[in-house]
């Protein structure tokens, strides 16, 4: 069986092995020190209300496909956690939406509202309307559009994490919409 040292380029001498090994050491402790390793903190949970993740606007009582102005969809909604320092979690999210346009439809541009809101067990902390528009293209009638950045903080410590969040995500429906989801939904 042949030698693991004649296939490496450098010279079997122990003089540069008793070199290399100290060289070598501290290489490798350079990595090691006080720069501490931090992994991302968990995220606050995100959720999509069953019955507000869908819209459908429709002109007058909207009883047939020939009534259909929009039809929007929230897609994803993902999240970015990171130390935002002195206490607190700095989460990152971005709705994503496939939205669709109906025969009713007489704009090129759309604009849906939707809602964000933090809760920490069952109380509202914050609710805050956002809207994302939709642009059609020349016969496009069905786009993916993702909303703005949408910068959170939470306050985190010993005793309150931010997985003790809940992001909740909907589109802002008017009680209408909403009974009409209700009704429809499997």
């Amino acid at each position: 069986m042949p030698d693991i040292a004649e296939f490496l380029p450098i010279p079997r001498t122990a003089g540069m092995l008793r070199l290399m090994g100290p060289a070598l050491a501290v290489a490798l402790l350079a990595g090691c020190g006080s720069k501490e390793e931090k992994f991302a903190p968990a995220c606050p949970a995100l959720k999509l209300l069953p019955d507000a993740s869908d819209l459908v606007r429709t002109r007058g009582q909207g009883t047939d496909v020939t009534d259909l102005i929009v039809r929007g969809r929230i897609v994803n909604v993902p999240a970015v956690c990171k130390d935002g320092g002195r206490n607190t979690v700095a989460a990152q999210i971005k709705v994503g939406f496939d939205i669709a346009r109906g025969p009713a439809s007489t704009d090129r541009a759309i604009a849906l509202p939707y809602l964000v809101t933090v809760m920490l067990g069952d109380r509202i902390l914050d609710q805050k309307p956002f809207a994302v528009t939709a642009v059609f293209p020349p016969n496009v009638d069905q786009v993916s559009v993702t909303g703005d950045d949408i910068e959170l903080d939470f306050p985190v410590g010993p005793s309150r994490a931010a997985s003790d969040y809940t992001i909740y995500v909907s589109f802002r429906l008017t009680p209408a919409e909403l009974a009409t989801n209700r009704r429809t939904r499997p």
